[in-house]
């Protein structure tokens, strides 16, 4: 029989072990199979996509994690009711909108994206520019990001402000940088232009951390508000690689009110990291399906156990898998511990790593 993550039991229709489309569970992704003693394949493995959840991937480099995210937003794409974002940081999952196995998958990438000023709050601007909110220029850039809604008004606020030139010049210069990533545009995404069906590829590969933060803040903050305000219809899923980085960032705020208020209004968070050591504890204690390939590192395991559960048996590093593509998961709703293997992509997978090997054959 097949199994589906994140359904309890009033929710999930018996299923026969099969992979004909009339047979898989309503509105859920296969993840992959069970994983028996001797590394056969077993039952399938789904993960509820009908209901919003906080799903966190972790796994030590080379393991899988990415893909995983991959898997999971083949399975989002394919799938009605539904608004996939990926937050790409590394610029390998365009390849989602490859040529796919079986079913397309409806994907566009976003190359060069902008988020609105006002998507930060004056104390994330001041966090974004390296500014102390108590200082000179971070008391004017406060000032000017809670009056002004575009960089260009933000620069003028602070050039009418009645203060001494010195902290005035500093302010402009800190927002004439911020201007120069090319992130900034008071019509930059919102929650039409990302809830769609297609999933979307915001690709911050070309982008530094703050910028890169400053977009993630942005995109989630326009999903989130777009359902509190019933302003779309479809449930949005945020997929977020290298996670550690955005929670370490201005994009925190948005991503923890994700967590801890996104069940009511219908948003779910999909955080994949190599560093669960680097993400706050309410990142792991919220998510209700944790999958771990393998980890190694004592601080991880560590921040991983803080939060376990009280119905593993042993420890979670005493269950952790071997080999790259296994995983163990621990699935809150139905309080349930699986071996599993993930299943292979449909499309092309853009995060392997190159080799030396490759470049002496291509020349």
């Amino acid at each position: 029989m097949s199994f589906v993550l994140g359904r309890g039991e009033e929710h999930r229709p018996p299923t026969p072990d099969s992979r004909t489309a009339s047979d898989r569970p309503s509105m859920a992704g296969r993840l992959g199979t069970y994983r028996a003693l001797d590394g056969s394949e077993g039952a399938d493995l789904y993960l509820d996509l009908d209901g919003p959840h906080a799903v966190l991937i972790v796994g030590k480099r080379g393991y899988g994690k990415s893909y995983t995210l991959g898997v999971l937003a083949e399975s989002l794409a394919r799938s009605p009711g539904v608004a996939p974002v990926v937050i790409d940081p590394m610029g390998v999952f365009g390849e989602l909108a490859a040529d796919a196995e079986g079913d397309p998958v409806p994907a566009e990438t976003i190359t060069e994206p902008t988020v609105a000023p006002d998507s930060l709050d004056p104390r994330s601007w001041c966090e974004l520019l390296e500014l102390s909110p108590e200082g000179g220029p971070g008391g004017l850039v406060w000032q000017a990001a809670g009056e002004a809604s575009t960089l260009a008004g933000m620069c003028d606020h602070v050039a009418d402000a009645d203060a001494p030139a010195a902290p005035v010049r500093a302010a402009i210069n800190h927002l004439e940088l911020a201007a120069s990533w090319g992130v900034f545009d008071a019509d930059g995404l919102d929650a039409t232009a990302l809830g769609g069906a297609a999933a979307t590829v915001v690709d911050l590969s070309g982008l530094d951390a703050a910028p890169a933060n400053a977009v993630c803040r942005g995109v989630a903050e326009a999903l989130y508000r777009a359902r509190v305000t019933e302003s779309i219809d479809r449930l949005p899923w945020l997929l977020l690689d290298e996670a550690h980085a955005f929670f370490d960032g201005v994009a925190e705020p948005a991503l923890r009110t994700i967590l801890t208020r996104g069940r009511a209004p219908g948003v779910s968070l999909v955080a994949a990291t190599q560093r669960p050591n680097a993400v706050p504890d309410v990142g792991v204690s919220q998510s209700d399906v944790l999958v771990a390939h393998r980890l190694t590192a004592g601080p991880d395991l560590d921040a991983l156990e803080r939060v376990q559960p009280t119905y593993l048996s042993g420890t979670l590093g005493e269950r952790m898998p071997h080999s790259p593509g296994d995983i163990v998961v621990i699935d809150d709703a139905t309080e349930t511990v699986h071996a599993a293997s993930v299943r292979r992509r449909d499309t092309p997978h853009g995060g392997d790593s190159p080799s030396a090997s490759d470049a002496v054959t291509d020349g």
